[in-house]
């Protein structure tokens, strides 16, 4: 039985959603968080492009492909989907993950934030 229920156990932690270096995020602090990007992207029922593409659906979503924006050469050619790691990673270092991007953003270099921010991404439909 234990050899059975320890590949199905390591499978679900490798298949579980990513978190900022171990830390479990908050929708609701992602939600205040998320008011230092809402300069630039929009989400909600009614987002449109902005300065920066719309983030709705953005989990699971291939960079470069929200409808109605401009994406640099960069990330039209980066190949990124947003899993959760790769947003992680971009959270903390933009320029670091997509080399030219046209994103003006130094990066959050608090990991509680970053878990925070996923959690409400998360969620945004």
């Amino acid at each position: 039985m234990k050899k059975i229920l320890l590949p199905l156990l390591l499978s679900a932690l490798a298949s579980a959603p990513a978190q900022a270096a171990g830390k479990i995020g908050n929708a609701r602090a992602g939600e205040a968080a998320f008011l230092k990007c809402a300069s630039c992207h929009q989400v909600g029922k009614y987002a449109q492009p902005a300065y920066g593409p719309q983030l709705n659906a953005i989990v699971g979503r291939k960079a470069g492909t929200s409808a109605g924006y401009k994406y640099s050469e960069a990330m039209k050619r980066s190949g990124l989907v947003w899993t959760e790691a790769n947003l992680a990673a971009f959270l903390r270092a933009p320029h670091d993950v997509v080399p030219g991007t046209s994103m003006r953003f130094w990066g959050i270099g608090d990991e509680q934030q970053v878990a925070d921010l996923l959690a409400y991404m998360r969620g945004l439909r």
